[in-house]
């Protein structure tokens, strides 16, 4: 809680801090100026989804014919290669969405019984389950039907804008970078980070050489779970910027001190 300050002028408003750092807590003007910052990242991602949608919705001939164009020749490629069409169907069953969102929630459940870390663990499990109800709510929206392959390598339900397999993939892979960040050091950051964006194009690509989604889809699905979760995360620290449960810097450990009072013989006499 912010403390307050009688003035001639009246209460004046105190930064509080930090209980276990002494950082200060911004005030209520710093703190609209990044839950606005949070609205304006999450515009910027939600508006070329919104445009793609428009695109696919009206059927744009220069997108869908291109969109056509590579699902033909990537399905191609699968259909010539059969150690390929084994691999895209196992990545396929192993990014269903119920598998990594159960893994993504032991995460969480770990991050706050082991890290002490409960308002964190909570951002990042409920920012997750919004965005696979969201992009579920999207693919009613826009109602594009699944590409139309000749000889189809797999079969897929539902409709096809964005990819729910993209979508929940980036919004996991985003969620999880930002979970851990603080209890990681430089390595464990940057392979957290490689290691998503590997994630998440592989699973792109996955889509798009069984023949079940178009170039299009993925990309928004990136867009999607990559902004969503970004612009959640930004509120968040907006709201609460400095949180209760965030690790405390390291400390120095204390210098060492000799164990005979100072002017006191070291050795035997």
């Amino acid at each position: 809680m912010a403390e307050r300050r009688a003035s001639d002028g009246g209460a004046q408003e105190l930064p509080s801090q930090h209980p276990s750092t002494g950082e200060q807590r911004i005030g209520r003007g710093g703190r609209v100026g990044r839950l606005l910052k949070a609205v304006g990242f999450g515009l910027a991602f939600a508006v070329p989804v919104t445009v793609l949608a428009f695109v696919v919705r009206e059927r744009v001939s220069q997108v869908i014919e291109l969109d056509e164009r590579l699902v033909s020749a990537a399905t191609d490629i699968t259909r010539d290669n059969p150690w390929l069409r084994t691999f895209l169907i196992g990545w396929q069953e192993a990014t269903q969405p119920k598998w990594l969102y159960i893994a993504a929630t032991a995460v969480c459940v770990v991050v706050w019984k082991r890290r002490g870390s409960p308002t964190r663990a909570a951002w990042a499990f409920v920012t997750m389950m919004v965005a696979w109800n969201l992009q579920l709510v999207l693919k009613e929206v826009v109602r594009r039907a699944r590409p139309i392959v000749a000889d189809p390598i797999e079969h897929a339900p539902g409709f096809s804008f964005p990819s729910g397999h993209v979508a929940n993939a980036a919004a996991i892979a985003t969620a999880m970078v930002l979970l851990l960040w603080p209890f990681l050091g430089r390595r464990g950051r940057a392979a957290k980070v490689g290691g998503g964006v590997v994630f998440v194009v592989v699973t792109c690509l996955d889509r798009v050489f069984l023949g079940v989604h178009y170039p299009s889809d993925t990309a928004a699905g990136v867009l999607f779970g990559v902004g969503l979760v970004t612009a959640s995360y930004l509120g968040y620290r907006g709201w609460n910027p400095v949180a209760p449960d965030d690790p405390p810097p390291t400390e120095p450990a204390p210098p060492r001190t000799s164990a005979y009072p100072q002017g006191t013989p070291k050795g035997p006499p």
